[in-house]
């Protein structure tokens, strides 16, 4: 691998070229919004400058985009916190400084959230399970859902929570548990539903309201 800079939208930028036996030539940005450029081996250097010269207009346009993803995405929330995160493959995995989560790629921190979130979901369920008795035996699933924080399915006894719940505090997760385990009992939303809520979770209206605002 080669490494050169250039100059784009009057920024200093990183290029990293990459020699494989590729027919065609790929122009990207990884997580640093480098330029990361695969070519054959036959392609020289300078015929990958020249070529960023003739393309410099439209990889202009791909940087920006790319940096307005990273940007979006430098910070995130976990368990009611807010974090600034620092993306550099020099750093060792994940480390957390005063608000700050340093890591070395966008795929190492998903690896760690999604595994934290498995931890915590699973703390919490333990935790809720103490305190209401006759919940089945059921699977638990996590995914990312589009409009459900939670899903209970009673016939094949599986509860499913939304992943990004793992933004919110232990407290708004512990409600989405409790409105999922009460469909074991009841499968609607009635007033018996909700009084059963109540019963483990009497705050229950100012969690909806908290889910309903983000």
């Amino acid at each position: 691998m080669e490494e050169v800079q250039i100059t784009l939208n009057n920024e200093l930028i990183n290029v990293k070229i990459i020699h494989k036996n590729n027919k065609n030539i790929y122009f990207r940005f990884n997580d640093q919004n480098e330029l990361v450029i695969t070519v054959h081996p036959r392609i020289s250097t300078k015929k990958v400058l020249k070529l960023i010269k003739e393309n410099e207009k439209s990889l202009t346009k791909m940087y920006l985009r790319s940096k307005s993803k990273h940007d979006k995405e430098d910070e995130i929330r976990i368990l009611g916190l807010k974090y600034d995160v620092k993306i550099n493959e020099n750093y060792p995995d994940v480390a957390f400084d005063e608000g700050t989560i340093y890591v070395n790629s966008r795929n190492t921190l998903d690896k760690y959230i999604s595994n934290l979130t498995k931890k915590i979901f699973r703390e919490e369920i333990n935790k809720i399970l103490a305190i209401m008795p006759n919940i089945p035996e059921f699977t638990l699933r996590i995914r990312k859902m589009k409009s459900r924080w939670g899903v209970c399915n009673y016939v094949k006894k599986t509860v499913t929570l939304n992943s990004k719940l793992i933004k919110y505090e232990r407290s708004i997760i512990d409600y989405v548990i409790v409105h999922e385990f009460c469909h074991f009992t009841y499968h609607d939303h009635s007033s018996s539903f909700w009084t059963l809520v109540s019963k483990y979770y009497p705050d229950y209206k100012i969690a909806r309201k908290e889910l309903r605002e983000h």
